[in-house]
């Protein structure tokens, strides 16, 4: 015998047994708790199939002699588990029943509502339809305002590469304006320059021709 198959085999007789007794309880019951009680057995049936499968998985895995009687154990739980089924099928059945004749009441109890209470849901009704024409109408506003919203802010990014160009041309003329200042310094200095030259030469002859002026009057 698998020690792995007889774990999952005990897990399964537990869980067995529990579900039986909440399905003889949840039968016992009414309204909220027996819905809560219903859904605590299907979850526990779904544990049930998932043992079922590894029981299943386990005992073909194993040698043929031991496969043989396994198998057959396991045909026995899936008819327990098949039995359970029926059970929780039949407490849902007479939960359903329940509803269905609570749910017969409340419609009874709807054809003797009142002129008056009517007439309340249709003022009620007309108050949501005026809401419903007030928001769609303070959507298509602020539609209008964030389309207007949109233009404006294209005109200015269109406004911004205009000073950015304009900008990007003052920069330009700036440098054409600081290099034809530095050309004129340069001139200015070199006809600075010249007439120093110029003078200097003026004044070399003029002390040449009063040297040879000054010799020839002395011979």
């Amino acid at each position: 015998m698998s020690e792995v198959f007889e774990g999952y085999e005990r897990q399964y007789c537990e869980l067995s047994a529990n579900l039986s007794k909440k399905c003889t309880s949840a039968s016992l019951l009414d309204g909220e708790q027996k819905k809560q009680k219903i859904t605590e057995i299907k979850t526990g049936i779904e544990d049930a199939e998932a043992l079922i499968r590894k029981m299943d998985l386990e005992a073909r895995s194993l040698q043929p002699s031991v496969k043989a009687m396994l198998l057959a154990k396991l045909r026995e739980y899936k008819s327990d588990l098949n039995n359970l089924k029926t059970e929780v099928k039949k407490v849902t059945s007479a939960s359903q029943g329940s509803r269905e004749e609570l749910l017969e009441s409340g419609l009874a109890d709807t054809k003797m509502v009142s002129a008056d209470q009517k007439g309340r849901l249709l003022m009620s009704t007309e108050r949501l339809n005026q809401s419903s024409d007030r928001i769609k109408e303070s959507r298509r506003t602020m539609l209008e305002t964030e389309e207007l919203g949109v233009s404006i802010l294209q005109d200015l990014h269109n406004q911004r590469q205009s000073l950015l160009h304009a900008g990007n041309t003052l920069h330009g003329v700036d440098d054409y304006i600081g290099k034809s200042k530095k050309v004129l310094t340069a001139m200015s200095r070199r006809m600075t320059r010249n007439k120093w030259i110029a003078g200097s030469i003026i004044a070399s002859l003029a002390v040449a021709i009063i040297l040879i002026l000054y010799f020839k009057l002395l011979h």
